[in-house]
């Protein structure tokens, strides 16, 4: 049982501090905020000590349910605009953006309270002084069947069937 199950289920005094991390190949380097109203330091899974920006963040957890599409969306107050400028230049550059969910207890800032998200950004908006993306994090609807197509970059020798 992991650590936000139990408080989940029974309470207590411990807090969970969602988190996001938002990369793309158009930027330097990942933007990583926090809720809350002070800036946080927090180990990652992979060793790398992070410190997180404060911000406005609110997150809603895809449902669990078999409808083949997973979609996070996340609201973060972009007061100082940085989320915004970067997305548009992402957008400009046409490249992905990526975002990874994480969880932390204020107890544990050691690694996450559970398995970290990696989704891609599938669309986002500035409402006023709010950003607004969403992240799909598995469409089982969009993917193919069979998993590998059978192409002469995957499989040469078929070039030579008639």
């Amino acid at each position: 049982m992991n650590p936000l199950d139990i408080l989940r289920s029974s309470g207590g005094t411990d807090v969970e501090i969602p988190t996001i991390e938002l990369r793309s190949s158009a930027w330097a380097d990942s933007l990583f905020l926090c809720a809350g109203f002070f800036d946080q330091v927090f180990e990652l899974e992979d060793g790398r000590v992070i410190t997180f920006q404060a911000s406005g963040l609110d997150a809603t957890l895809p449902k669990k349910d078999n409808q083949g599409s997973q979609v996070l969306g996340v609201a973060i107050d972009n007061v100082r605009g940085e989320a915004q400028r970067r997305l548009d230049a992402a957008k400009a550059a046409g490249v992905e953006v990526l975002m990874t969910y994480r969880v932390y207890l204020e107890s544990d800032p050691t690694a996450p309270a559970e398995r970290p998200m990696d989704m891609e950004v599938l669309s986002f908006s500035a409402k006023g002084p709010t950003v607004e993306l969403q992240g799909g994090y598995f469409n089982l609807i969009a993917s193919a069947w069979p998993r590998f197509r059978y192409t002469t970059d995957f499989s040469p020798g078929i070039k030579y069937l008639t």
